[in-house]
């Protein structure tokens, strides 16, 4: 398949939909932000397989690392890629094209970087910007968006949702939480059968420790392994819950009297009455949060301490994120959905938006793409509303279950090889010529 150079891009001799006609029209840069998700992949997958289906887009840059690429002009050149290879990334898990965590602030304190990343979009005929991420990057696309129109080169900026937390507001899901949440619920379902079987003699007490800064929804995620009253976990720890140590012991005493052993979700962000973080290390993060220790071992200590019980826990840490082999195929079609619909967007001519998922029912499960404006999402929190929690506190109650079931359902299994791996995608990005003088 030959390559012709146009305009310093490479794009290819076949189909004009694989280039956007030709490349006719402004091109799209599209960003990572963040923590990566399982499903990340799969939205620049809808990104780029449906603008070169767009006439009036024309080619698909992606930034390296996030808006550290943009920022130092180093912007890899998806039309080289091949269909199989575009394809590929709808089921390869991790950030193909690089993230980072790092906030823009507001245009008043960085105005000089504001004005880069102008620069870079004017230099690379760029009309369109996506950035995919949480509330931080909602923020960042919709300041660009304004200060665009401020220098005299408007550029349409979409966000994209994404973040395992679930904690963007309006929309009903984020894609990457629902593969994240049949994670952690098969996790502690496996985990507890371990537990249980060795009790007599062995560990009584499991703990794992999820992702949730103020949200505990993925916590919540792992009481859906227990189809019935009783069963593991048995209990679960919320940020939303201030926590009471004295009734935590209690309730883990009374379940190992009851069932021989106890298997504990706990959120990272779990809180005291004061608000403070039991993991709080004291030291903040790049976005300007708490940096969290550890909660597991602090509750396992304490169980310890107090009750006497051999405790064993786990962080589930980068593997929530990344376990692309056992993702839900809700979650896979809906990363892809939002993809796609912010490339409609762009080529309608709106901007400042962003395209969220939209609940139907319930059972049938049916979802549907809807617009939010950028200023609702922006640095706004949904946390795990008080009617899904029991009313002790310590699990999830039967409306939280009839929203977070239909989310987990259904297997997106990635190819196999013959070495019995899964078939991720591994590609050389190939960046385009710089246009601009180093940034700083």
């Amino acid at each position: 398949m030959a390559l012709i150079l146009k305009d310093g891009y490479a794009t290819r001799s076949t189909t004009a939909s694989q280039t956007g006609n030709g490349m006719s029209g402004k091109n799209i840069l599209y960003a990572q932000s963040g923590g990566v998700t399982p499903v990340i992949n799969a939205t620049a997958c809808g990104v780029i397989e449906t603008a070169r289906e767009e006439d009036r887009i024309g080619n698909v840059l992606a930034a390296k690392d996030g808006i550290l690429g943009v920022l130092n002009e180093e912007l890899i050149d998806t039309s080289v890629m091949t269909s199989a290879q575009v394809a590929a990334l709808r089921h390869t898990p991790g950030g193909v094209f690089g993230s980072c965590r790092f906030k823009l602030k507001s245009i008043a304190d960085s105005r000089a970087e504001y004005e880069r990343l102008i620069e870079v979009f004017k230099a690379h005929n760029i009309g369109y910007f996506f950035y995919n991420g949480g509330g931080d990057s909602a923020d960042t696309a919709y300041k660009v968006s304004q200060i665009g129109e401020q220098l005299g080169f408007p550029v349409q900026c979409i966000g994209i949702p994404k973040t395992i937390d679930n904690d963007l507001p309006v929309t009903d899901v984020c894609p990457g939480f629902p593969s994240v949440a049949k994670y952690i619920a098969v996790s502690i379902m496996e985990a507890s059968l371990d537990v249980k079987s060795m009790a007599s003699s062995s560990t009584k007490v499991f703990i794992l420790e999820v992702m949730g800064r103020h949200a505990g929804w993925i916590a919540a995620a792992g009481g859906l392994a227990a189809r019935h009253s009783g069963e593991a976990p048995q209990i679960i720890l919320f940020p939303e819950t201030p926590f009471d140590q004295q009734a935590f012991l209690r309730r883990v005493d009374s379940v190992v009297e009851r069932d021989g052993y106890c298997s504990i979700v706990v959120s990272e962000g779990v809180r005291d009455a004061a608000g403070k973080f039991l993991s709080d290390s004291g030291v903040k993060d790049a976005f300007g949060h708490a940096q969290l220790g550890g909660v597991a071992p602090v509750i396992a200590s304490l169980i310890k301490a107090e009750l006497g019980h051999k405790c064993h826990w786990a962080v589930s840490d980068y593997l929530q994120r990344s376990a692309r082999h056992i993702a839900s195929r809700v979650d896979v079609e809906q990363a892809y959905a939002v993809g796609k619909a912010a490339v409609e967007f762009a080529a309608a001519g709106k901007t400042g938006v962003m395209p969220v998922i939209e609940r139907l029912s319930d059972d049938p499960y049916q979802w549907q793409i809807a617009e939010a404006e950028l200023g609702r999402l922006a640095n706004v929190e949904k946390t795990v509303p008080e009617s899904f929690i029991s009313e002790d506190g310590f699990h999830i109650t039967d409306d939280c279950r009839r929203y977070l079931q239909p989310l987990i359902k259904g297997e997106a299994y990635p190819p196999y090889g013959e070495d019995g791996l899964p078939q991720y995608l591994a590609v050389e990005h190939e960046i385009v010529p710089r246009k601009l003088a180093d940034w700083r």
